[in-house]
Parts: structure tokens; sequence; C-alpha cells
């Protein structure tokens, strides 16, 4: 797992404020999932991430991928599941995100994947605690269908420790 891509993951979850923000602190990793933490000026943020263990599709270069679950009590946020593409998907294409028998779909914005609601956020979060795997099926905006598999091992501790860190 790419353990350092971080300041990456700043742009993506971070507000205008995030240019204040500290550098994050890494909480953990826990199996194939990585647990960090920072305040920026709206409060504490914690967020947990992990890249896909198999990625498929037919396209020649691609950005970074990642998933990530973010908590911002400050905001009474909490929960926020966030896929990045690593390309932009194509306009008004659904995502599937797929864990064990459940399905869920995603609206997507440029290279970004987002729950429809809140309640999806938690649904999603509580089929990952249970699940082994996530898969989650794209298409980007020159229309390459993509694959990415990710990993749940370690998806629940550290969800814990993002939770211990920034709670409700």
């Amino acid at each position: 797992m790419k353990k350092y891509f971080i300041f990456g993951l700043l742009a993506l979850i971070g507000h205008a404020g995030a240019a204040m923000a500290a550098a994050p602190q890494i909480l953990g990793e826990y199996g194939d999932w990585m647990a960090y933490y920072y305040r920026d000026s709206a409060g504490p943020v914690c967020y947990m991430a992990s890249t896909p263990k198999k990625d498929e599709g037919k396209y020649t270069k691609r950005g970074e991928i990642f998933v990530v679950v973010t908590h911002r009590p400050n905001e009474k946020s909490y929960d926020v599941v966030n896929i990045n593409a690593g390309y932009d998907y194509k306009r008004n294409s659904p995502v599937e995100l797929k864990i064990g028998a459940k399905t869920f779909q995603l609206f997507t914005d440029g290279d970004k994947a987002w729950a429809m609601k809140d309640k999806d956020d938690k649904d999603i979060v509580a089929a990952m605690k249970r699940g082994s795997r996530m898969i989650v099926n794209g298409t980007s905006s020159r229309g390459t269908k993509t694959k990415d598999t990710y990993s749940l091992k370690g998806f629940t501790s550290a969800y814990r420790a993002i939770s211990n860190k920034c709670k409700r």
C-alpha cells in the first residue's frame, strides 16, 4: 500500500482552510488501511484511506486511485465515503460499489464519486465493516470501464482509530 499519498489526499478532503492545516499525523496502519488525523481551520479531521489491490481496465494512463472515509466532528459530518478514480468520470455516469451482496450507486463529480445521501454513507461503512472486499466499477470520460478491487482487511480497526480520535 502506498503509505505516503496523504498529501494528495489533502486536496481531496480539504476545504479552503486546508491550506492552513498542519500535515496529517498517521494514527496507524491497520491491515490494508491507513488512519490519519489533522486540524484545519474548522477543527479536527480524521480519515482513513486505502488503495485497490487490483485495478482493471483498458487504459494507458491513470492517476492515484484510492478510497477515503472521513470524520469532521465540528461539522457533525461522519462516515463520508469518497472514491478517487485516478481519471475524470464520464459525465452523469453512476459508479457501482459492491460489498458482498450489497450494491450501492454513487454519483460522480470530476474524478470523485460520492454516496447520494448521508444514510447511504452509513450503510456503506456498515457493509465495509462486515465485508472482506469492495469492488468499484466506473466509466471514464473517454468511455473506459474500470473495476477496482479493495481489501477491507483492517477496515474496522482503522475506523475505530479515527472514531476514537474524532469523537461524536
